[in-house]
């Protein structure tokens, strides 16, 4: 990943999915399962699906926990595993672009051509 020279943090990268987005795992433990992005992560070049890469995390005893406790935690999954869902078909899609008449940008379905809504 490529680095900002000033103060070595990660460059944003321009992720194509929002939040809200319906999208389908590629790659992996959770290969074909779909849900929702709740959060993307530019600087990581990630995305934050409902249900997906969860993980369990020991907690120590603190005010929300005071006997401490075991939580399940939603981890972030790399941009390239995942893909948008295409309504009609339920298949995985490419997002596109397209400039509509009056200058502003819009998503598109790359295996149709729909707009993204």
């Amino acid at each position: 990943m490529s680095t900002d020279r000033t103060n070595n943090a990660p460059k944003a990268v321009k992720i194509r999915l929002n939040k809200g987005d319906t999208v389908i795992v590629r790659t992996g433990k959770y290969k074909g399962q779909t849900g929702k992005v709740t959060a993307t992560h530019p600087r990581e070049n990630k995305v934050t699906v409902e249900g997906i890469n969860i993980v369990k995390k020991h907690v120590k005893p603190n005010q929300a926990h005071p006997q401490g406790a075991i939580v399940e935690l939603t981890k972030p999954l790399w941009v390239s595993k995942v893909a948008i869902v295409e309504p009609t078909s339920k298949k995985a899609s490419r997002i596109g672009y397209k400039l509509n008449d009056d200058g502003t940008k819009t998503r598109v379905y790359k295996s149709t051509g729909k707009e993204i809504k």
